[in-house]
Parts: structure tokens; C-alpha cells; sequence
């Protein structure tokens, strides 16, 4: 009985926390990176959008996984696998970057020269491998998350960073698809515009990629 009036005495603040967290894990999501980059992309090549967002979904959920089990904290203590991280995630930042500069798309509209249609799996790795790959995502978990978990609640602390990484995932997931929805709105509108926002889409990707080796490397 003393547990369960203790629990109940703990819900405010844990709603005080979730919301708390909510508002700051919404203003790092809608600052522009590696992630908004992607799906960016995705829209003016006119890849799947439900594929775009379930990889980045399923990416932060995996890296969720491991934070609350506790790995991410022990990897994140290894210099070797952090370097590595970096090296792999800057690498496939770079190889997205620059295919998409050396194919930016003209229109939304399908052409004869179009020779690589749109594939729900290939987008859908792709998304996973910007959010799963992303070092600086993984830090971010790992200094964020705990600062919002209690280990005092009668919740488990493991629980606590899974349901704040998951409510930080279900947030990316709901903006990033009304905001490719808009996008595609908008590039429909105005097909012209598709290939400078697949060159600048590009570029944020290399420039993300080159900043991730740069910085490692003055390390």
C-alpha cells in the first residue's frame, strides 16, 4: 500500500519531467542536422516517406535499446568504438552527401533518364543508418536521458530512459513526417525548386560528415 501512495505521490513529478523533456527533446529536433538533411532528400527524390521516417524511427529506438540497458554508457567509455562511430557515421554522411550532389532530382516528376526508382528498403536502411550512426545522437541520449530520470522513483531507472527515448523517438517520428509532407507540398508546387533543395540537402550532408571527421580528428 505505502508503495503504491508513494507511486502516486511520484506522478506529478514524473509528468513534470516527461513534459519538461518533451520541450527540449522538441527544440533539438526541429534545429536542422543530419536527420532533417536525409529526409529532406528523401522528398525531392521522391522516396517513400514512410520508409524515410521508420528508419530514422527505428534508428533512435535501437540507440533508446542501448542506452537503457546500459551499453550505451560503457561504449560511450570506449574511445576506440566512439572514434570508430564517428569515422563509419561521417563516412556514410559523406557517400549520401555526394551521391545526392552527383544526382540532385529536377521535379518530382518521373523521366525517361531516371534510372534508380524509388525503393521502400533501400530508404528505409538509409534512415536507419543516419540515426543509428549518428555519434553525436548517442552522446546526446546519454547526457540528456538521465538528466530527466530519477533513481529514486519506484520506477526502475532503465524504464525511465526507455520511456523518455521512446517519446523522444515517437516526437521525431511526428515531425519529421508532417514536415515531409509539407515539403513534398511545397517541391510539387514548385518543381523547379526540387534541385536546388536536393543540392542543399547534399551539401548539409557532406558539410555534417566533413564537421564529424574534422572535429574528431583535433581530438
Amino acid at each position: 500500500m505505502l508503495g503504491q501512495l508513494s507511486s502516486w505521490k511520484e506522478l506529478p513529478m514524473a509528468v513534470g519531467s516527461v513534459l519538461a523533456f518533451w520541450g527540449v527533446a522538441t527544440l533539438l529536433i526541429v534545429v536542422p542536422g543530419a536527420d532533417w538533411a536525409f529526409m529532406i532528400g528523401a522528398v525531392v527524390r521522391d522516396r517513400p516517406m514512410a520508409a524515410a521516417v521508420g528508419g530514422i524511427t527505428i534508428g533512435y529506438t535501437a540507440m533508446t535499446a542501448v542506452v537503457a540497458a546500459g551499453i550505451g554508457a560503457l561504449l560511450a567509455g570506449t574511445p576506440a568504438f566512439l572514434r570508430t562511430l564517428t569515422l563509419i557515421g561521417s563516412a556514410y554522411l559523406l557517400w549520401l552527401g555526394v551521391k545526392t550532389l552527383r544526382k540532385p532530382p529536377g521535379s518530382l516528376a518521373p523521366t525517361v533518364d531516371d534510372t534508380s526508382p524509388p525503393t521502400g528498403r533501400a530508404t528505409l536502411l538509409s534512415g536507419i543508418g543516419v540515426s543509428g550512426l549518428n555519434p553525436k545522437a548517442l552522446l546526446l541520449f546519454l547526457a540528456l536521458l538521465p538528466q530527466f530520470a530519477d533513481p529514486h522513483w519506484s520506477w526502475p531507472l532503465a524504464v525511465q530512459l526507455a520511456l523518455l527515448g521512446l517519446i523522444f523517438t515517437a516526437t521525431c517520428a511526428i515531425f519529421y513526417t508532417g514536415m515531409s509532407v509539407f515539403a513534398r507540398t511545397l517541391v510539387r508546387a514548385r518543381p523547379r525548386a526540387a534541385r536546388a533543395v536536393g543540392y542543399i540537402s547534399g551539401a548539409g550532408m557532406v558539410l555534417i560528415g566533413l564537421s564529424l571527421l574534422i572535429e574528431q580528428f583535433l581530438h
